[in-house]
């Protein structure tokens, strides 16, 4: 069967929903089909020239493949035939970001129109799918509440488990993935004022933007924490990434309202490590368990310094919930043969 998977892309931008189509492409090649990867360009800024990227969007159409999958705002607005949507997030700077920190629509005239455009053509898209499904129970929950919208969820695999099979507890808690201000890594940073010269913190991976990255490094020179914090701001390739979820202590993960477990999330657990979150990061929450398979506190640098210094000093007490973790995460069942028969419908 040829499958076509589509896609936004930014350059230099490559997190969660880069590695769930890539690895979509790899296990539909390894179940006997022939899979390609449509990256389609998208600029979310500014946010007044989200009519033309829509309106751009609508006019393509692939007509060259048995299945279309589409993942992501706004490449479900696509035309084409035997159309499936596996929903990764709507723009939820329309949604429920709309009267958050991290909104990027004006509440303008101007700012209301591009909402209404969006929900509009979201209402008129998704409606019209042969199959749609999300990625989690909260953005299903989403897409009810704000569109009226029902989809089931299929939540994504773990990508190479076989890289993550834990190894030595080093004296460093790590923070990894994409580097944004709705990830909060700088309360890591400020937490690490609060704890002893021996606690050691890496924060690794690829800025979102460059502010993001000098943000960071900013924090980091105002507190004088160059020798406690290491700033490895890149594009790791898997086999770098998984070295130093294998030998971290625990790992931290502090998202605002993440809509899935997140992929940080499920690499530390495949390891044995537990993770450090915090009340407010939604979906991971139902499987980061307090005193279980991990820590989770108030969105606050005390306590988190709390946290870390909890796993810092406690080789032990991390391993324990590392491994609850580990078995609580294994037992989901959730794999790449039974999400892409439904996907495709076989």
């Amino acid at each position: 069967m040829k499958i076509g998977v589509v896609n936004t892309m930014a350059p230099f931008v490559w997190g969660g929903a880069e590695e769930l189509a890539h690895h979509l492409i790899v296990n539909l090649r390894r179940m006997g089909h022939e899979a390609e990867l449509y990256r389609i360009p998208f600029a979310w800024e500014p946010s007044r020239s989200l009519p033309v990227e829509i309106a751009r969007l609508k006019a393509l159409r692939i007509g060259d493949a048995d299945r279309v999958i589409s993942m992501k705002f706004p490449v479900y607005m696509i035309d084409a035939d035997h159309h499936t949507t596996w929903l990764i997030h709507q723009y939820r700077q329309a949604y429920d970001l709309w009267d958050s920190p991290y909104g990027n629509i004006p509440h303008t005239a101007e700012g209301h129109e591009v909402r209404k455009l969006i929900i509009d053509s979201d209402n008129q898209a998704l409606r019209s799918r042969d199959r749609l499904f999300t990625i989690s129970d909260e953005i299903s929950s989403r897409l009810k509440l704000h569109n009226g919208i029902e989809a089931s969820p299929l939540r994504a695999p773990i990508n190479d488990p076989e890289l993550f099979v834990g190894g030595a507890s080093e004296n460093y808690i790590l923070a990894p993935g994409r580097i944004n201000a709705s990830k909060r890594q700088g309360l890591l940073i400020e937490a690490m004022r609060y704890l002893d010269g021996g606690a050691h913190l890496i924060i690794a991976g690829p800025p979102e933007t460059s502010q993001d990255e000098a943000a960071l490094r900013q924090l980091v020179e105002e507190h004088d924490l160059g020798d406690r914090i290491t700033l490895d701001l890149r594009f790791l390739s898997r086999k770098e990434l998984a070295t130093y979820v294998n030998n971290c202590r625990a790992v931290a993960y502090l998202p605002y309202q993440e809509d899935s477990y997140g992929y940080v999330t499920m690499e530390a657990f495949e390891a044995g490590k537990p993770v450090i979150t915090t009340r407010d990061s939604g979906e991971l929450l139902d499987i980061v368990i307090n005193e279980e398979t991990g820590l989770v506190v108030e969105p606050d640098r005390r306590a988190l310094a709390m946290a870390m210094s909890v796993y810092l000093n406690s080789v032990d007490r991390a391993r324990e919930h590392g491994a609850i973790g580990q078995a609580l995460w294994r037992s989901t069942g959730i794999n790449w043969p039974e999400n892409i028969a439904r996907l495709i419908g076989t």
